[in-house]
């Protein structure tokens, strides 16, 4: 048998390899040898014995990233089809009735969907987020901040950096052995999030002024939202897709900033739906502009 290593891709036996699992490290415990798990295309971090770790072939990895390519795309064919029915049928908000008066600058309009931040736990789910987000017109900084760093690496980033929408993600999950899943400290990375929230509520405290989304796998839900999240992970504690963060924070770019985003449809916009994702009432940070320049 092949021995697994770090980097390898992995499935756990006592779960019926239902998630598949990059290896991150490979540690010594109390005598036992343990490994870190990210997942490939959700966003928890595991540790698990390495007796319990089945290393996948080729194929069913192939199989499982053809599979995860499909959903995002069909996910983002049906965002960019709903963005262009908005187009024709409402032009957004309020510029139909400006057009319509004034047949001659028809197209004399300009968009300027809202302005993303991204502070994202892992590098490679960045990357695949800020690509996401240059195919979906939304514009977007992106930055590789660990988790544990993210609360007091945000102050600086939101003093140098303008942003409509702030996306503070990584990876999370249950501290192995929890009963209780009320107490956020019962969390990998939940009160990290948490404690960035707080941070940048105290540079913007108002949820229509810095719209943020917070959280990762199995997220502390409540703690979220209670430290100034508009919307955050996870309602049922369950596993959120990679591309969840982006799909979400998509629907308030492009909403006006004179409508409240539809709860139902912004989450709808996303893999998991709300069994992963919920938030609150707030208004879209889209706005129109006139006349476009030429240059």
């Amino acid at each position: 048998m092949k021995k697994i290593k770090i980097g390898d891709i992995v499935g756990r036996k006592s779960y019926g390899c239902d998630v598949l699992f990059k290896i991150n490290d490979i540690y010594e415990h109390k005598g036992e040898t343990r490994a870190k798990l990210k997942g490939l295309d959700v966003r928890l971090i595991a540790d698990a014995p390495m007796e319990d770790l089945e290393l996948q072939n080729p194929d069913t990895i192939f199989q499982f990233r053809l599979r995860m390519i499909e959903k995002n795309n069909q996910c983002m064919r049906r965002i960019l089809m709903n963005r262009e029915i908005m187009r024709k049928t409402k032009n957004f908000h309020g510029t139909e009735a400006l057009e319509e008066e004034n047949d001659d600058h028809h197209g004399d309009f300009f968009e300027v969907p809202g302005r993303v931040l991204h502070l994202d736990g892992d590098k490679d789910y960045l990357e695949k987020c800020m690509r996401s987000y240059i195919q979906m017109e939304v514009p977007a900084r992106g930055f590789h901040v660990p988790e544990k760093e993210q609360p007091q690496a945000i102050e600086k980033i939101l003093a140098e950096y303008t942003a409509d929408i702030l996306v503070l993600t990584g990876h999370d999950g249950f501290v192995k052995g929890t009963q209780d899943f009320s107490r956020v400290d019962n969390y990998h990375n939940s009160k990290y999030f948490a404690e960035a929230v707080r941070t940048a509520r105290k540079l913007d405290p108002s949820r229509n002024g810095l719209v943020i989304f917070a959280g990762a796998c199995q997220s502390h839900y409540e703690s979220l939202l209670e430290a100034g999240a508009n919307f955050a992970s996870s309602p049922q504690r369950v596993l959120i897709h990679a591309f969840d963060p982006v799909f979400l924070v998509e629907k308030i770019a492009y909403t006006s900033f004179t409508e409240l985003v539809s709860l139902k449809d912004i989450i709808e916009n996303t893999i998991t739906g709300e069994d992963g994702i919920g938030g609150i009432e707030t208004h879209g940070r889209f706005r129109m502009g006139y006349p476009k320049s030429p240059y």
